[in-house]
């Protein structure tokens, strides 16, 4: 099940990387955080929690766009659903 979830999150943050609308910094954080989600040799849980913590971050910088404010809310919701199984 994760695996799906983090396949869905990946191609989010793929998008979110590739938006030249979307600031350096912002893509900068989501290819961190690609980067630690696909880290296999870390826990699930540590892995979504460190991922949560970049993008909890990221998600009030006050020069997001607003669409790239909604991904990286879908991917936090996404995430925290792993969290809680």
């Amino acid at each position: 099940m994760s695996d799906d979830i983090f396949n869905e999150v990946s191609e989010i943050l793929k998008h979110i990387m590739e938006n030249p609308s979307v600031p350096r910094n912002i893509r900068r954080a989501a290819d961190e955080s690609n980067t630690t989600l696909n880290n296999e040799d870390e826990d699930v849980t540590v892995r979504v929690s460190a991922v949560i913590l970049i993008l909890d971050e990221i998600s009030n910088d006050p020069n997001i766009p607003i669409h790239a404010r909604t991904l990286i809310w879908e991917v936090l919701s996404k995430l925290e659903s792993i969290k809680t199984h």
